[in-house]
């Protein structure tokens, strides 16, 4: 079994390449909540539906978010109605925001509601949020404190950041199953996502670093900075904001306590052989996914180098890099 923790476009698209070359039966993935937001009085998941709608085969490709094919009809109705209309979520997209909010209103749980419609969109993989707890990314700016759908979409990420916080995260406990997944798996992979606000709430989760640390398979990380830009979206911004520089190396830093492998660009090759030199394992690939046949070549190459791996070498060098401080 493959685990993944993924959220925003990168982890999709890392999932899609994904369910192309395994059985979607054998991945489980740990999704991002902290962007979660209530929207006309729906609740709102939107790294979950994002997942969700890749595995289903209903994720629109051409906006990389949303329903392929859906219209907008109510979004323009809420409009002349004279309610906010910038996070644009579309009819069929709506649907499942629908089912969701009365699945929680009857008492469900995030991670049961989610099981249920996974289930009636035919979804095989397992899709755990990383809370069933609220847990609320909040982004400090000049305009003051927004919720990262009000940073990322309304505003277009355009505000400067001071800081990045999880609200609520010090009581939130992993969902069920999340640290099993982490612990059983053959090996943990995190999926090109902005280390600060994608994967930075599941890992401020309390236990899950520490199941990380723990673990038995191999950890790996798919970089989402090529060169010293993201491939897309704010995460440079916010890994300055966080401390951490806008590179491989900053990737590094974000989770050097339990990584094993570095995946990174082979346009970062130079970078590479510094951080092999300081005793990381780091491999070189082709990691821009343009079309179905690139996610799914990233998806092989990241197998390969963590399964082979368990094959291959002793137990021992799970643990060859952890502890090793970075500069």
């Amino acid at each position: 079994m493959i685990c993944v923790l993924s959220g925003g476009t990168g982890g999709a698209k890392f999932v899609d390449g994904l369910r192309q070359v395994m059985p979607a039966e054998e991945i489980t993935i740990v999704v991002n909540t902290g962007d979660d937001l209530l929207w006309w009085g729906l609740y709102v998941s939107p790294d979950i539906d994002s997942i969700t709608y890749v595995l289903s085969g209903m994720l629109s490709r051409e906006r990389g978010w949303g329903v392929k094919g859906d219209t907008f009809l109510c979004l323009q109705a809420m409009g002349q109605l004279g309610e906010p209309t910038w996070f644009h979520a579309g009819d069929r997209d709506l649907a499942v925001h629908l089912l969701r909010s009365r699945l929680l209103a009857e008492g469900k749980t995030l991670l049961e509601a989610t099981s249920v419609i996974c289930g009636k969109l035919g979804v095989k993989a397992r899709i755990l949020p990383m809370s069933n707890s609220r847990v609320e990314t909040r982004i400090d700016t000049p305009v003051g404190e927004l919720s990262f759908e009000e940073y990322f979409v309304q505003r277009w990420y355009q505000d400067p950041v001071k800081s990045v916080r999880f609200a609520g995260v010090s009581d939130a406990e992993p969902a069920p199953g999340v640290i099993d997944a982490i612990s059983s798996a053959d090996a943990v992979v995190i999926a090109p996502s902005n280390p600060v606000t994608s994967i930075g709430p599941i890992l401020a989760v309390p236990g899950i670093r520490e199941a990380l640390v723990s673990a038995r398979g191999k950890i790996a990380s798919v970089s989402p900075i090529v060169g010293n830009s993201p491939v897309a979206g704010p995460a440079g911004i916010l890994m300055a904001a966080q401390g951490l520089p806008c590179s491989i190396a900053g990737v590094v830093q974000a989770y050097e306590d339990f990584l094993d492998v570095l995946i990174c660009d082979t346009r970062d090759a130079r970078a590479a052989d510094a951080l092999r030199k300081a005793g990381l394992r780091v491999q070189c690939t082709q990691t821009i996914m343009r079309s179905a046949d690139d996610k799914a070549a990233l998806a092989r190459e990241v197998l390969s180098f963590v399964v082979g791996d368990l094959i291959k070498e002793e137990p021992s060098a799970n643990t060859a890099f952890r502890r090793v401080s970075q500069p």
